[in-house]
């Protein structure tokens, strides 16, 4: 997609007999957007979204009012039990097939051009889990917390503001908002007061975008990565500089912000003072702490940041994951169980998804330690798959 420019856009425009106060308010509008990224599209109103997108304006305008009925399918994935045996579930919210295509497009034309904190490490084009990582290696003391309900505690309202700091107008900003957010289910969360519209729906210029409960993230939208971190931009500032003024590293890999540092002086004192101003920092944005999920991690103890060994100068992989790899191997390579009994023994329905499956680990492990992965490729890759598997 070419850079917009205003010179073939004026000219079309006075061809079509456009008027000189609605030209002269498009162009406005168009170059307050691509002076924050020359490639960002000018996006002027609902119908212009609609065919930018090619989809339909009458289901873009039934979404924006929340009138579109069930634009979602919702299912449930099991979690890890939580500490006291509990079952947990984590709620994916797949939009349908024209939400969808609204949505990609957004995401790819818009949201990919916007620039998250430096210390956000995910959901951004070229980012690594080893890179996320790197930072914290070799440190004495890290300090971990996880955000609950991540995406589902990010407010429509947040949504609204990141657009509007990419430029587009107010309308538009909510327009696009609306696209990239649900109403969920009227649960204790949702009666809180951040939930709800406060001003009065008779004051609205346009009655049926006056909808009295205010929508979030949806998990499973192909828009919600990258706008959870734009939104989390002034959270993140604010981070980076507790993170400062304790003499730490900050970054943040979605919902996991770790914090990390070589000092002699940080103690576990430091830590639980460091700790009480995240949560303070975290509740100002509407977010709440996975208590859980919060480990001090002192120089002694075992060093694991988002997964990968970091106690020494480059990330590197867990024995917890070689030794699973190994196992696998171990079965797979004896004769008489080989992969369809083991895809049995394991739970694959079919022995393609356990080969699926492996040779993705090869692939993570190949990004965090070479040598190791490609050999893992090889002996996966030589082993005696059925041709119809």
């Amino acid at each position: 997609m070419n850079d917009w420019k205003p010179q073939p856009y004026i000219r079309a425009a006075r061809d079509l007999g456009i008027s000189q106060d609605v030209l002269k308010a498009s162009v406005a509008a168009s170059k307050a957007v691509v002076a924050i990224n020359p490639s960002l599209p000018p996006i002027l109103t609902l119908r212009h979204l609609s065919y930018l997108s090619g989809v339909s304006y009458h289901y873009l305008r039934r979404a924006v009012s929340r009138k579109e009925p069930n634009p979602y399918k919702i299912f449930r994935i099991r979690k890890r039990p939580s500490s006291d045996g509990h079952s947990q579930f984590r709620v994916i919210c797949v939009p349908d097939i024209r939400l969808s295509e609204v949505q990609q497009w957004i995401a790819k034309r818009v949201l990919a051009l916007g620039r998250p904190h430096s210390a956000s490490t995910a959901f951004a084009p070229g980012s690594c889990l080893v890179d996320a990582a790197q930072p914290h290696c070799g440190s004495r003391w890290i300090v971990k917390v996880d955000v609950r309900r991540f995406f589902e505690s990010v407010s429509e309202i947040s949504v609204y503001r990141a657009f509007r700091r990419l430029g587009y107008q107010p309308l538009v900003s909510l327009e696009l908002a609306r696209l990239c957010t649900r109403v969920g289910p009227f649960s204790k969360l949702r009666r809180q007061r951040r939930w709800l519209r406060l001003a009065p729906t008779n004051v609205a210029k346009i009655r049926s975008y006056a909808v009295l409960r205010l929508g979030h993230l949806p998990q499973g939208a192909p828009t919600s990565p990258m706008l959870a971190n734009l939104t989390m931009c002034e959270a993140d500032a604010d981070l980076t500089n507790l993170a400062d003024a304790f003499g730490m590293t900050y970054t943040r890999y979605a919902d996991d912000l770790t914090f990390s540092t070589n000092r002699n002086s940080f103690d576990r004192n430091a830590a639980k003072d460091l700790i009480k101003q995240i949560y303070r920092i975290l509740g100002r944005f509407g977010l709440e702490p996975n208590l859980a999920k919060t480990h001090i991690v002192s120089p002694r103890a075992r060093k694991i940041v988002l997964g990968l060994l970091v106690d020494q100068s480059t990330p590197r992989l867990t024995r917890e994951f070689k030794n699973k790899m190994r196992q696998h191997l171990y079965y797979l390579e004896r004769e008489d169980i080989g992969p369809i009994r083991h895809a049995q023994k394991r739970g694959f329905s079919a022995v393609a998804g356990l080969r699926n499956h492996l040779m993705g680990l090869a692939a993570y492990a190949c990004q965090v330690e070479p040598a190791y992965g490609d050999g893992l490729k090889r002996r996966l890759k030589a082993l005696p798959w059925p041709v119809i598997y």
